[in-house]
């Protein structure tokens, strides 16, 4: 039984919800397995403290380089790699190990057998005890971006009896559609604030679009309209259950504690969630609303390039986290309020909020392409299995009709290698270009606006990244703006180093939680391999004055500055859910705070 645990943004609870579960169940004499698949921030070890019993390296065969001693220049390598990651350059062929896929193509079309492999560590897996419960977590080498989904693959691979618990990855690109494709119940975890709600939504789609009916928990469940329930009911979602918003809650986990194991109260909530989730997992539903199908007709299709490094752009500032839900959006809309005119980006494409504060007016949109999808004519193909036995993503599947087998592209685990047309000898597989997702140029009353809404399940987010500051700088260049916001995606993956990349000051928001400050040191590890000047704010310091001041001294170990720390306060949620920044909304400790930063980012950035 494989239960799987996500949301449509970071920091809705998911990994709360995950952790509390498996331990109720685990008391309840169930065999648990946990597996933590946010392999770019894991955290279920940080609330389970499991022992750790054996550590694992992950290390792949990638290409690595050309034996000039057998290669003869032909170029059938370059021109098979569909993601740029080999050059051809006089006499010598250049490999980029961190655009290459590892998906062998290179290798099956060199006759001459020159293509030397390299063991590349992608990653390390930790294998642990809580009491009964089996752990496993991956830990991604910053330096690995695109291996994201190859990790959760392999962390996968420690499912077994009893019941699995699969703690996702938020949003929704390829890392969660790996996680939660073959579960036998996801549940998407959400809280009634206007991001949350958005959220939920591009998760639903992403979810059914999988074939996937999810349940719905809602955490944090002070409601303040009716926007959510009114969703869920449009949409004919099961309520699984609600979680009270409770202090108490929020200052057990920002300890690492189990709220079960410190609280009868919600110990009693928490055991009637677990009876109600393995009873929804007996009664499997089909999805009961299909996403709506969009039709690309006559469109121009966009690719992205990168980002050039050299273009006069204007000065760049990204707002990250290393988890989500520390506030980065909300803090990044106040920025916007104070600088009062500057280009905007929006490059969380997998879960994009700040549309919802800034109220973008449209100009144009567009379509974006990432790749291509594989398509096999099953009039064509003669059941050869070439593809299948090739394909190193598990994206050629099969099925027996009429008494043959019958191949065909699982195209939620398509990468657009083209391995599988290379080996088919019969013309029965055909390349076509992905639409991934679409892109919006808008105007605010704070400035020009790129942002973009990845599509439900789609992949190369990083790639669409790229497309919106090539869009944003752009704009920048000819209506003469030199001050550049960029809302970054949570993380350490491709579409985090896609959004910091050449840029010239990166502010981290965390919050005073163990998981923040983990992530917060994921980040920084990620900052400090590309060499960008960076400064730390500890939003809700107030939670947990401790920990708030372990990351002042975290900042000054990485050479990072220490911007400042802004309070909890209900009224960055009221202005949220008016549709405003917080600068707009009113004037109080959070403003004042968030004033005294930006005067701090304005001498380290834009000067």
């Amino acid at each position: 039984m494989k239960i799987a645990v996500s949301s449509g943004k970071g920091g809705t609870g998911k990994t709360f919800i995950s952790t509390n579960i498996a331990a109720v169940l685990e008391k309840s004499g169930k065999q648990i397995r946990y597996l933590d698949c946010d392999v770019e921030e894991p955290n279920g070890h940080l609330f389970l403290k499991p022992e750790i019993i054996k550590e694992e390296e992950i290390i792949i065969d990638s290409p690595g380089s050309a034996d000039m001693s057998k290669c003869n220049l032909c170029g059938k390598c370059q021109n098979a790699c569909r993601y740029n990651a080999i050059a051809l350059i006089k006499d010598k062929v250049l490999f980029f190990k961190n655009l290459c896929h590892v998906c062998g193509a290179c290798k099956i079309v060199c006759s001459a057998n020159a293509i030397v492999a390299i063991k590349r560590k992608i990653g390390e897996i930790k294998h642990g005890k809580k009491n009964s419960i089996d752990f496993h977590y991956g830990l991604l080498d910053v330096n690995e971006p695109r291996m994201t989904v190859a990790l959760i693959k392999e962390v996968k691979k420690n499912t077994g009896d009893g019941i699995n618990i699969l703690d996702s990855p938020p949003g929704t690109a390829c890392p969660v559609v790996e996680t939660i494709k073959d579960a036998d119940l996801c549940i998407l975890v959400t809280d009634p604030t206007p991001f949350g709600i958005n959220d939920l939504k591009l998760a639903v789609d992403m979810a059914r679009e999988l074939g996937q009916e999810p349940v719905v928990l809602v955490n944090r469940a002070e409601y303040k309209n009716d926007d959510l329930k009114n969703y869920l009911r449009e949409a004919d979602l099961e309520l699984l259950g609600e979680i009270p918003d409770d202090r108490e809650i929020a200052e057990i986990y920002s300890v690492g504690d189990l709220v079960v194991e410190k609280s009868e109260k919600y110990k009693k909530i928490f055991d009637v969630l677990a009876d109600k989730i393995l009873e929804r997992v007996k009664n499997k539903q089909s999805v009961r609303i299909k996403p709506d199908k969009i039709f690309y007709n006559n469109v121009v299709i966009e690719k992205t390039e990168p980002i050039s490094l050299d273009a006069k752009k204007p000065k760049e500032l990204v707002i990250i986290s290393g988890k989500g839900g520390t506030g980065k959006t909300s803090i990044a809309a106040a920025f916007c309020a104070l600088a009062k005119k500057s280009v905007i980006a929006d490059c969380d494409v997998d879960a994009s909020d700040l549309h919802l504060v800034l109220k973008p007016e449209l100009k144009k949109k567009g379509y974006f392409s990432g790749g291509s999808k594989a398509l096999i004519d099953s009039a064509k193909c003669q059941s050869c299995g070439f593809c299948f036995d090739k394909c190193k993503f598990d994206a050629v599947k099969w099925k027996t009709e009429n008494n043959k087998t019958v191949y065909f592209i699982e195209q939620s685990s398509c990468e657009g290698c083209g391995v599988c047309g290379l080996v088919c000898n019969y013309g029965a597989v055909s390349l076509k270009e992905a639409i991934n997702g679409e892109w919006f140029l808008s105007e605010t009353r704070f400035g020009p606006m790129a942002h973009a809404k990845l599509g439900a399940a789609e992949e190369n987010s990083g790639k669409l990244v790229s497309l919106i500051r090539n869009k944003k700088n752009r704009i920048a260049n000819e209506q003469n703006i030199n001050i550049s916001i960029i809302d970054g995606s949570p993380g350490t993956g491709c579409p985090v180093v896609a959004s910091i990349a050449g840029c010239d000051y990166a502010v981290i928001v965390t919050e005073p939680t163990v998981s923040g400050i983990h992530d917060m040191k994921r980040i920084l590890d990620v900052i400090n391999y590309f060499k960008i000047k960076s400064g730390i704010i500890v939003n809700k310091y107030d939670l947990n004055p401790a920990k708030s001041d372990e990351a002042v001294k975290i900042a000054a170990q990485n050479n990072s500055n220490f911007l400042g720390m802004i309070p909890y306060d209900e009224s960055v949620t009221d202005a949220q859910i008016e549709g405003i920044s917080i600068i707009e909304y009113t004037e109080n400790k959070v403003t004042k705070q968030i004033r005294k930063i930006w005067d701090k980012i304005k001498d380290e950035c834009f000067k």
